[in-house]
């Protein structure tokens, strides 16, 4: 018997989902594909994802991997037959075999995630479930002020869901930057990796500052406190997006 280990890039809208990981009383993404994986391959399968995404993120990239023996599907061929069995809000868009030692999630180099704000007096019926509506105006010259304090390498417990006990909190913020296409606003963020929520409190950070509830120089003195309660709100999570990662 040969085994074989596919990747896997995903695309799908985390609106209808408890979020990637399998949940005892709830639907996740993770438990419709390992079930299509299930039905195609007439056996058992467990996927590794490069992360979790919460409940209501999105992902247009998402790499996950996983392993079959003597796989009777052409592996070019592997995403139009889990699509015809996927439903309309999750989509297969890539899929290559790779070396049996290949992993998901301990492979990562660096991870992309965008982040989008609708910037209006009033709410999109048609973005409700992709960003985070904010109704008052932003300060977009002092959120980009505030932004270069997180590239580089920092701790950032900070920003962290509370309660979260990893015990290693310093992460590489490799770039961030912002585009603006009329009252849209949509941040871009690489790093190495992301503490729990890790961007979603950036975010809401970087919000505050545009609204002027906070200067953009208190940024470093927000990282080197090591206290979750100096920074800002936890963004929602359905302007966030899983946009791509890096091997």
């Amino acid at each position: 018997m040969v085994v074989h280990n596919i990747r896997m890039v995903l695309e799908y809208d985390g609106s209808n989902y408890h979020g990637w990981q399998r949940q005892k009383n709830a639907l996740a993404v993770q438990q419709v594909v390992e079930e299509t994986l299930e039905k195609l391959y007439k056996r058992k399968i467990r996927v590794i994802a490069a992360g979790r995404t919460d409940r209501g993120v999105h992902a247009k990239g998402q790499s996950i991997n996983f392993k079959v023996q003597d796989n009777p599907i052409p592996v070019n061929r592997l995403p139009l037959a889990v699509n015809s069995l996927l439903p309309s809000d999750i989509a297969a868009v890539h899929a290559e075999e790779k070396p049996l030692d290949f992993h998901a999630r301990y492979d990562v180099k660096s991870k992309v995630y965008s982040y989008k704000i609708l910037n209006r007096k009033y709410p999109s019926p048609l973005l409700r479930n992709y960003s985070w509506h904010v109704n008052q105006p932003l300060d977009i010259e002092k959120i980009k002020a505030a932004m270069k304090y997180f590239l580089g390498e920092h701790d950032f417990a900070s920003f962290q869901a509370s309660g979260n006990c990893v015990k290693n909190t310093v992460r590489t913020i490799q770039d961030l930057y912002l585009e603006k296409h009329g009252d849209i606003l949509i941040f871009r963020i690489k790093g190495n990796g992301f503490l729990y929520n890790m961007v979603r409190i950036i975010i809401g950070t970087l919000v505050e500052i545009g609204l002027e509830k906070m200067p953009p120089h208190s940024i470093p003195r927000i990282i080197q406190a090591k206290d979750r309660n100096l920074a800002g709100p936890t963004a929602p999570p359905k302007g966030l997006c899983l946009e791509h990662v890096e091997y």
